[in-house]
């Protein structure tokens, strides 16, 4: 009797650890639309291995238009400023507060971002556009990657390092094509600074060649 009792519990027992294995924990890594953000403790990795998930996290989300995962990484305090070229103007350049940034998302609030280089052309579009047309105007998934480091440079004067002296930041940088000597290519820059133990964008910069 007490030997069909024990064949009995096993058999419970492996029935319910194959139920388990039916529904293994969801991965928090996969990319997903959620109010919460995926981070990094610093103590954990190194600041360059922790910004180098979080700016690649970021890119996939912008990527897919899910710009209400960006919203998460936005600092809490001094918000993300946008800026269309290298040089960083921060009169002019649009920033937003988390707040703003999402209240501004889904409406057809049309803004002034600055002046395309050469036609001298007033750059205007609504936020969600920009960031779709202007932000991610390359597909920056597949770019090269460097942290605190220039890949190249325009006539444009870079003024990164002088407006944001002690933050650390990411660029995501494609070459030129033969065909127009190299001189079409993009780079996209993310401004870190740490807050409460995470980093937050402070800053979205877009550069290229300009005349």
């Amino acid at each position: 009797m007490r030997k069909i009792f024990a064949v009995l519990l096993l058999l419970i027992i492996f029935s319910c650890e194959k139920k388990q294995d039916k529904n293994p924990a969801v991965s928090t890594d996969n990319l997903k639309r959620s109010n919460e953000r995926t981070d990094t403790k610093q103590d954990a990795l190194s600041k360059e291995v922790a910004l180098k998930k979080t700016n690649d996290e970021v890119l996939q989300a912008l990527k897919v238009g899910y710009y209400d995962i960006f919203a998460n990484y936005i600092h809490p305090q001094k918000g993300v400023r946008f800026s269309m070229y290298a040089f960083v103007n921060k009169n002019e350049d649009k920033q937003f507060s988390k707040a703003d940034f999402e209240k501004y998302l889904p409406s057809k609030t049309v803004f002034t971002w600055g002046s395309r280089d050469g036609s001298g052309e007033v750059y205007k579009a609504t936020l969600n556009k920009y960031l779709h047309d202007w932000v991610f105007k390359k597909d920056f998934t597949k770019s090269e990657y460097s942290f605190n480091t220039f890949q190249a440079g325009g006539n444009s004067l870079n003024n990164l390092k002088e407006i944001y002296p002690n933050s650390n930041f990411t660029e995501n940088y494609i070459s030129g094509s033969e065909k127009s000597g190299g001189m079409d290519w993009n780079a996209l820059r993310f401004v870190f600074e740490e807050f409460d133990g995470k980093y937050y964008i402070i800053a979205v910069i877009n550069d290229e060649w300009t005349i």
